[in-house]
Formats: C-alpha cells, structure tokens, sequence
C-alpha cells in the first residue's frame, strides 16, 4: 500500500514538474514574441503618422494613374475599335496591367509628394513644433517614416520583380494583336555558345514557328574541331516535358579523329542543343518581362556561354533592387525639407519635390545608358542615382529642426 502510495506521489510531483517546464517555456516564448510586437516600438503618434503616409500615398497614386487612364483611352480608342479589340481584353489584359507597372515606375514621385504634402501640413498646423517641444527627437520622429517606406519599399521589389513581369508579357502580346505593336519575331545571322567548347549558327530563325535555317553546330577540344554538323532546317519542340529538345531536318555530320573522318547523315534527327528560342531572338524591353529568378538565371548562363547582350539585363537586376531603395532616401530629404512652417506654405516644397522626384527618374534613364554604351559597371550604373539623391538627403538631414 506505502509502495503504491509513493509511485501516486513521485508521478504527481513528475507531472507537476514537467507543467512547470511547459509554463516557464511559453512565458519566455511570449516574452520573445513581445519583443517582436509592432505595438512596443510604435507608438500612437507613429500610427497617426503611418495612416497620413500611406493615406496620402495610395490617394495620390490613385489620382495620377486615373488621369494617365483617361489620356491613354483617348490616345489609343481609335486603334482598339480599329482592330476590335474585345473590352474584356482591354479591361484585364492590358489596363489591369499599365496600372501596377506605371504606378511603380513613379513610386519615388508618388512618395516624394506624400510626404511633403502632408508634412508641410504638419507643420503648418504647428503639429511638428507640438512633437518636437514634448521631447520628440527629429531621428525619433522620423520612425515611422521609414517603416512606411519598409512596407512600401517591400511591396514595389514584389511588384518589379514577381508580378509586373508576367503583366508585361500580358501587355505586350495585347499592343502586338491589337494596337499594331510590332514585335520581334525573327533574327538573322545568329552565332552563340551553347555549351563549353559547342558553338551553334543559324542563318535565319523564326521566333512564331519555331523554326530555323541553314544551321550549323560546331564542337571544339583543345582549341581543335573534333565534330561539324550542318541541317538545312531545325525545329524546337513545344511539346516535349523538358527543355533544349529540337528536331533537325537534312542533317550531316562530320566527325574528325586524329587523321581519319567520319561523315553521317539522315533526313531527321532529335537532338539535344543547350539553346532555347528566348536565347535567339532579342526585342525591346524584353529584360522587363523576366522575373528575378529568371532574370538571374538568364544573366548567369549568358555570361557562361561569353555573350555580350546581357549589360541590359544585369542593369535591370540591380536597378530593381536600387528602386526599392529610393523611398528611404526621397523619404529623408522630404522630411527634412518639409518639417519647418514657413510662411509661404508648401507650394515651394511641392515644387522641390516635383522637380527632385523627375530628377531621380531621368538619372536612372542617364545611368542605364551610361552602363550599355559607356562600360560603366551594371551595379554602379544602377546605383547612381541614389548614391547621388543620399550625400543630398545627408545634407537635408543635418539642416533639419532637432
């Protein structure tokens, strides 16, 4: 009886020792997740100020994208009732997609803007001065501020680098069936390294059947052809599970092994060939319908395969990651030349902001430049712009109210 006593007592006092573990584990679980809790860094002051930013920011952003609609109705209704385009088409295929990529395109104006609109409001209503004589720093109030540029920031890498890619590709096949947007579909005299030591050739290729002609593939080791096969056609296979399938038409093949020669041929071949259309044929803007992912990817294997059309696309990779980037900066320099109450309202700011904001743009249009004919590196290229906007935003900074 003691002994079934005392086993009831040491599996009591083992339950309740392993509770007491459980509990002191979830207290110092919460106690992390309460660290980790908006609300214990912003504070009510910091919520108000949010709702401005991004109150300001969304309505402004709505505002200039419906006046950009209405003029692009005017301007291209003759040519969708000219080749009858659907208005489901026009709707979602084509304006759902110039919204997001236009309103990201002109985020930095957009938050320029916000932010000396209603700072300068701030100030006019002697709400900064109440801030700053309760103690309120200048770097503490610029808090939340920059967590409104994390989310705005976080939200336009998304957009360029995931969703306006695959809108993109929407848009531009809707303007090349509906607006006459010539697109290019055909490329002449195209040589490329396919794989190490392999370099193809195709006299002229056509992107919209897939097919080329007069193609050539050539195999080196140690400098010295050891293989040369030449096909009157070549044809890539859409339907196949896996990529770099084509089909080869009137093929010969000449192989050569020390100081004999091989020679085969046949009327078709399959065959595997690291090559797929998109490396083919090149058309404006083409960068801008990749992802990040297949941005990265493509870059890598051009530049393994020694191509020279890729300074386009690496200043696109970057310059996506750039822009992010912008609102922090545009943020500091419209904080700190809108927080002051001046007499003359906040015209002259808007004005600033206006022509700060465009500036920026037109750098980074300049620096694009700079990097495809001028051999400026692609990252530096990119980041131009906002080296340049950050010394002004740190001089901003310094004359700003404490």
């Amino acid at each position: 009886m003691k002994r079934m006593q005392l086993k009831r007592f040491f599996k009591l006092l083992k339950l309740r020792l392993m509770h007491q573990k459980w509990v002191a584990w979830l207290v110092a679980t919460l106690r992390f997740l309460r660290v980790l809790l908006p609300t214990r860094y912003l504070k009510i002051l910091d919520w108000y100020i949010i709702r401005k930013f991004i109150g300001t920011y969304v309505f402004s952003i709505l505002l200039i994208i419906s006046i950009a609609i209405v003029f692009d109705v005017n301007e291209n209704l003759a040519k969708f009732t000219q080749f009858h385009a659907p208005l489901k088409a026009i709707v979602f295929d084509y304006y759902a997609n110039f919204v997001p990529y236009f309103a990201n395109l002109f985020s930095p104006l957009f938050v320029f803007i916000s932010v000396i609109f209603f700072t300068s409001k701030l100030a006019g209503t002697s709400e900064i001065i109440s801030m700053l004589a309760a103690g309120v720093s200048f770097n503490r109030l610029m808090r939340p501020y920059m967590v409104s540029c994390l989310l705005i920031s976080a939200l336009s890498f998304y957009l360029s680098g995931y969703v306006i890619p695959h809108g993109t590709v929407i848009k531009q096949n809707f303007e090349s069936m509906y607006k006459n947007s010539k697109k290019n579909t055909s490329a002449q005299n195209v040589q490329l390294q396919v794989d190490r030591g392999v370099i193809a050739y195709i006299q002229h290729y056509d992107d919209k059947t897939k097919r080329g002609y007069g193609f050539s593939l050539d195999k080196f080791e140690n400098k010295k052809l050891v293989s040369h096969m030449t096909a009157s056609e070549i044809q890539y296979d859409t339907i196949s599970d896996s990529k770099y399938h084509w089909q080869v038409s009137n093929w010969r093949i000449r192989e050569m092994k020390a100081l004999r020669e091989k020679i085969t041929y046949g009327s078709k071949l399959d065959t595997l060939i690291m090559m797929e259309p998109a490396d083919l044929v090149f058309s404006k803007g083409q960068q801008e319908t990749f992802t990040n992912p297949e941005l990265s990817a493509y870059i890598s294997k051009q530049i393994g395969r020694g191509s020279s059309n890729v300074v386009q696309y690496e200043v696109e990779y970057h310059k996506r990651i750039a822009a992010s980037f912008a609102s922090f900066i545009l943020t500091t320099i419209g904080l700190s030349l809108s927080s002051r109450k001046r007499k003359g309202g906040m015209g002259l700011y808007l004005g600033i902001g206006l022509a700060l904001s465009f500036g920026y743009i037109l750098l980074q249009t300049v620096s694009a430049t700079f990097a495809v004919n001028a051999d400026t590196p692609p990252m530096l290229a990119a980041w131009i712009p906002n080296l340049i906007f950050a010394v002004v935003a740190y001089f901003c900074y310094r004359s700003a109210p404490n």
